[in-house]
Order: C-alpha cells, then sequence, then structure tokens
C-alpha cells in the first residue's frame, strides 16, 4: 500500500510540474505587439522631409524598448517605449541636435503606418508619419555587369551638388579639401559592387553612402578599437570585426558588396563586414525609400578626403 501511495503521489507531482510550467509559459510567452518592427520615419521639420529610422522590439514579457536614428547622427538606444491605450511614447537625449531638453516623441497606429508627433530639443513641436520598413529580396549568386567609373579622373561629370562646391580634381585625384557640400552620384543603384581608393589627413572624417542611405564610415581611426561608428563601420548600426584604418595620409581601399540589407565590407584586403544585415537608414541619409534605387553619397560636410578611385559593379538587368 506504501508503494502504490507513493507512485500516486509522485504521478500527482509530475503531473503539477507540467501543468505548471505550461502555465508559466503561456504567461512569459512573448506575444508580438503590433508596434514591433522597423518603421521608417519622415519628419516634417521647417518645410524639409527629414528622413529617419525606428526600431521596436521586445525585451522580456512586456516591455519594449528600442533604436532611433534621425535626421543626423547615429542609432541611439530607446530606454522603453510606454504605451497608454492606443498612444505610444518615448524619449531620447540629444545628440548633436542643438538644445539641452530630451526628444519627445507620440504616436499611435494609423492603418497599416504610424502617425505621431515630435518636440524638438528646442521645444518646438514637429509632425511624422511612418511606414514599415520594406523587406529586401536577396539574390543567390548574382550575375554583375560590365564595372563603370563613378569618377572619371577628369572632372566631375557624373556628380551633383547641393551648394557652393568645394570639390576639384588634380592629376587624376577627386580633393574636398575642406568641408563643404556632398557629392551625389546623379545615377542610381540597386545592388552593386564598389570598388574605393582614397586617403585623408590626421583628424579627418567622411564616409560613402551606399544608395544614399547607408553610410560606411571614413576617418582617421588607427589604433582604435573597433566601432560602428568608426573606420569601416556602417555608422551606428553595424561594428567591423577589427579596425583595419592604415594612417592618415596613406591610400586605403574599400572593396563593398551590398545585395538587399546583406552588405560585405573588404577594407585594406580585410573583410571586417561579412554579409550582415542593415536594420535601417544612417543619419544623413537622403531618403527612406528602401525600396527604391538609389545614389552613391560621398560625405563632404566633414574633414578633407581624397579619392583616386570610385567604381561600381551594378548586377545585371
Amino acid at each position: 500500500m506504501y508503494v502504490i501511495m507513493k507512485n500516486m503521489l509522485c504521478n500527482y507531482l509530475m503531473s503539477f510540474v507540467v501543468v505548471l510550467a505550461l502555465s508559466l509559459g503561456a504567461t512569459y510567452a512573448q506575444e508580438v505587439d503590433p508596434l514591433e518592427g522597423t518603421w521608417n520615419l519622415t519628419v516634417s521639420y521647417e518645410g524639409k522631409e527629414l528622413p529617419s529610422w525606428l526600431e521596436i522590439k521586445h525585451s522580456g514579457t512586456s516591455t519594449l524598448i528600442g533604436r532611433f536614428t534621425y535626421a543626423m547622427g547615429s542609432a541611439r538606444p530607446i530606454a522603453e517605449v510606454k504605451k497608454f491605450d492606443e498612444v505610444f511614447y518615448f524619449s531620447i537625449p540629444p545628440q548633436w541636435e542643438g538644445g539641452a531638453s530630451d526628444m519627445q516623441f507620440r504616436g499611435k497606429k494609423v492603418g497599416e503606418g504610424l502617425k505621431g508627433t515630435m518636440v524638438y530639443t528646442d521645444g518646438k513641436t514637429y509632425d511624422w508619419t511612418a511606414t514599415r520598413a520594406p523587406k529586401l529580396s536577396v539574390m543567390e549568386n548574382p550575375k554583375w555587369g560590365k564595372t563603370q567609373k563613378l569618377f572619371n579622373g577628369k572632372d566631375l561629370a557624373g556628380w551633383k551638388f547641393e551648394g557652393e562646391n568645394q570639390w576639384t580634381v588634380t592629376d587624376g585625384i577627386l580633393i574636398s579639401d575642406k568641408a563643404g557640400v556632398n557629392l551625389i552620384s546623379a545615377e542610381k543603384f540597386t545592388d552593386f559592387k564598389l570598388q574605393a581608393e582614397f586617403r585623408y589627413p590626421e583628424g579627418s572624417n567622411s564616409g560613402l553612402y551606399l544608395r544614399g542611405r547607408y553610410e560606411v564610415q571614413i576617418a582617421d581611426n588607427k589604433g582604435k578599437e573597433a566601432s560602428s561608428i568608426l573606420f569601416g563601420g556602417v555608422y551606428g548600426l553595424l561594428t567591423p570585426n577589427q579596425m583595419a584604418a592604415k594612417g592618415a595620409g596613406e591610400w586605403q581601399t574599400y572593396d563593398i558588396t551590398l545585395i538587399g540589407r546583406k552588405v560585405t565590407i573588404v577594407a585594406n584586403g580585410k573583410t571586417i563586414i561579412s554579409e550582415q544585415n542593415i536594420p535601417g537608414m544612417t543619419g544623413g541619409a537622403l531618403d527612406n525609400d528602401e525600396a527604391a534605387p538609389g545614389p552613391i553619397m560621398i560625405q563632404g560636410d566633414h574633414g578633407p578626403v581624397e579619392f583616386r578611385k570610385l567604381e561600381i559593379m551594378p548586377i545585371a538587368n
């Protein structure tokens, strides 16, 4: 009788544990919130449409956290996206913006998109709208077209800019000797392989924008720890596996392959980012229409930089 009672008790305890585990599993299961995912924001600011980016995801059972990239600077963390009925809100401290106040965002889901307001660091309020970031297809074993020279070694043919131009061509080298305007290729591209040879003086900073939306950082960072905001990083989003920068004044190379969101970056012969997905736009993007072709943009509004080679091999149509 004792053995029978003991077995019955063991069976009961095991059943209780299973039920409890299933109950706890249901309790702690993450339900997908309709706000979760990546969103391309457009902020209406002083007559301009500023492309920005928002990511919202779960942390634990019910807390929502995220990242936000404004029209300038890098992606910055959102400690918590709070919700009250249909309204959500979050705040982030200033980065490169003027003013000392946090940027405050309020919004709600409207149809398939988001709509809301932003209180800027100066206290002024602006409207914004957002759509879900598109999924970009990745073609396996793509066929590549012919190599094209983006820079012909003679002049600025094939490039455009806004404002007073500081770019010149001397002895086959494209030169920006001071901060000024960015150069934007007249032609737009989807998937491609890009080759660049460049150099910069001590302490300088520039970048290459892929499709005009994703900046690969160019900066004098030899000897520093790799970072998403330093040499070879996709600014604020993807960190290289090593610091591959040479010294200031030396010619350096980037070999960049972009297919959909998947990017591979080879810097000075070293693969520093391998087939990593770029989650969204970086600060300074020309637009947030990620499904559309985009140009190559050379950052010229920071420090001096020189290029002696810029060639692109687009995917074959």
